[in-house]
């Protein structure tokens, strides 16, 4: 058993005793009074389920105001532009957000976060987390981050009434994806709706995935699938293929306006993770009668995750009050507040099932399931580090114009960060 979360924590929160003149008793360090939490959770469906989190953290926390430093656009690409800044300029956050998995790599090189295993121990995380996201996790023996929820990165979103109104039923194969698209163009929509780069990063991966199957896909970031072999580029010609579908040419600035054009009829499809679930309830939509969703083309029973984390950086200004943030985000009551609203599903094995209906209920039971293939997702930081993924943007915005799949392979597989 954990201590509880409302026991005090040891770091930060113990008296300091201080040397004084003439033997007096030293004065007693005052708690920490508040935290300032760098995140880019600020749009639609994701501001929701930070606030529900912070509401449950006051609950617990009274004495603790909580600063919001979110920072909006590109599922993190501009808020993690920003924290560089300040992390190189010695002005941390009390915590920020980060994905788990490589993402954190250089962060740790660089003596930017704090080992947390003895946080886990403290408060018995270790035994409610699933095996495989703790392996993710940890570097070394130590772990860096509090993973608040599990994500799913491939999956494709329509409204039901517009494939009605085409004679259409979601594509199992990109290839029936292709087959649709032109009789979708023909009656004046848009076969795939598209966003900036990272969302076509994202679609990248899960075509990739669905071409390959999750054994190769998962070889591209090991070294155990060759970049130039003939099955990765015909996957990537699919990939080409697919783009020729969209609205590329005139993407819209950010994920919400893109799954918007399904929402208003005038696009077919968009290829999202589940964080759109919680965007489209904000439109006043139900689900499977407003909208639904199947797994992307070629991945059915293949669960290509991502998960929310947050940090203890080095020298936080207050870093009791961070520890408590840490805790709620590792808690029942401060998982089961925020993923119902932020269309995620708990990364605790023991959170409250009951909370989770619509989409989640069946997000919840697939992430359970032993027979599920779990991958991790490229664009949301789980298998490729900062740099190397840095240099997939570059050659994928060439790749985008050129369509020059042996190029773009090549250049994937030269920019690979061992570590």
């Amino acid at each position: 058993m954990g201590v509880s979360r409302r026991g005090l924590l040891a770091a930060g929160f113990a008296a300091l005793a201080l040397p004084g003149c003439g033997g007096g008793a030293a004065p007693q360090a005052e708690p920490d009074r508040k935290v300032e939490v760098f995140s880019w959770w600020a749009g639609p469906g994701e501001k929701e389920g930070l606030e529900a989190l912070v509401a449950d953290f006051a609950k617990h926390n009274p004495g603790i105001a909580f600063d919001n430093a979110a920072v909006a656009g590109g599922a993190g690409t501009i808020a993690r532009t920003v924290l560089a800044t300040r992390l190189q300029n010695d002005d941390p956050p009390d915590s920020y957000q980060a994905h788990a998995g490589r993402e954190l790599t250089e962060d740790i090189r660089a003596g930017y976060v704090e080992d947390l295993r003895d946080l886990y121990e403290e408060q018995g995380w270790l035994d409610k987390l699933p095996g495989g996201l703790v392996q993710a996790i940890t570097v070394n023996g130590a772990i860096h981050c509090v993973p608040v929820n599990i994500h799913r990165s491939n999956l494709l979103w329509y409204r039901p009434q517009t494939l009605a109104s085409l004679g259409l039923t979601p594509p199992a194969t990109w290839a029936d994806f292709l087959a649709q698209a032109d009789a979708i163009a023909k009656r004046g929509l848009t076969p795939l709706s598209i966003g900036p780069g990272w969302t076509q990063k994202h679609l990248l991966e899960n075509v990739l995935l669905g071409v390959l199957g999750a054994q190769t896909y998962a070889g591209l970031w090991t070294g155990g699938t060759d970049w130039s072999s003939a099955p990765v580029l015909a996957a990537l010609q699919v990939f080409t293929d697919v783009l020729a579908r969209s609205d590329v040419a005139t993407p819209a600035g950010d994920w919400q306006p893109a799954l918007d054009r399904v929402v208003t009829g005038s696009a077919a499809y968009n290829l999202m993770g589940d964080w759109a679930d919680a965007y489209l309830r904000t439109k006043g939509l139900v689900f499977t009668e407003g909208y639904g969703v199947v797994a992307s083309p070629g991945t059915d029973r293949v669960y290509n995750f991502l998960s929310d984390s947050f940090t203890l950086p080095r020298g936080a200004p207050h870093p009791g009050a961070a520890r408590k943030w840490l805790v709620e985000c590792g808690s029942v009551d401060g998982q089961d507040a925020f993923n119902p609203q932020k269309g995620s599903v708990p990364a605790r094995t023991d959170a409250d099932r009951a909370k989770y209906t619509g989409y989640l209920a069946a997000a919840v039971a697939e992430w359970a399931d032993a027979g599920t293939r779990v991958v991790g997702s490229l664009t949301h930081g789980v298998v490729a580090d900062t740099a190397w993924n840095a240099k997939i943007d570059t050659a994928l915005s060439t790749f985008v114009q050129d369509r020059d799949a042996a190029a773009f392979a090549r250049a994937v597989a030269a920019g690979r960060t061992v570590s």
